[in-house]
């Protein structure tokens, strides 16, 4: 292995895969990671190239075009902002005003319900409407836990 290595600087001269850097080059490696695993049966050195250009392609993807981190509520007024509507446009998803104004001041949390019909209105997987909670079991609470089940 230590030859394969000896000049990385030569090998990337030579045309290896490098970095990816602007979506011109993305396209590039995608075409050929296309051709790659179009492949019915690939060589041991094709197999190594199918997994550099996948690790090259979802770098460069994560860090260009990946969604970010945001809690439901900021999605949906994203969403709303974005497509000139109203929390009233939202009733038929929530069941009444309300409930829409609720969820919107992070007084309520949606139901499962809600959470496939705004998946629908707006074509969006249904885990981008569902919190993400960081569990922590902290020493006090394992012991109050452990006392009211004795």
């Amino acid at each position: 292995m230590s030859t394969v290595l000896a000049d990385p600087a030569e090998m990337i001269a030579h045309g290896a895969p490098h970095v990816i850097h602007n979506d011109a080059e993305l396209a590039v490696y995608t075409d050929a990671l296309f051709r790659l695993t179009a492949l019915e049966s690939p060589s041991n050195s094709e197999v190594k190239a199918i997994e550099l250009l996948t690790l090259l392609v979802e770098l460069y993807e994560q860090e260009h075009y990946s969604v970010p981190k945001a809690d439901p509520v900021s999605i949906v007024r994203f969403l709303i902002e974005r497509q000139n509507l109203t929390q009233r446009d939202l009733i038929p998803q929530f069941g009444s005003e309300s409930a829409v104004s609720m969820f919107m001041t992070g007084q309520r949390n949606l139901t499962l319900e809600q959470v496939r019909k705004l998946s629908n209105r707006f074509k969006l997987p249904a885990d981008l409407f569902i919190p993400k909670v960081s569990v922590t079991h902290s020493p006090k609470r394992l012991a109050k836990r452990a006392s009211r089940s004795r």
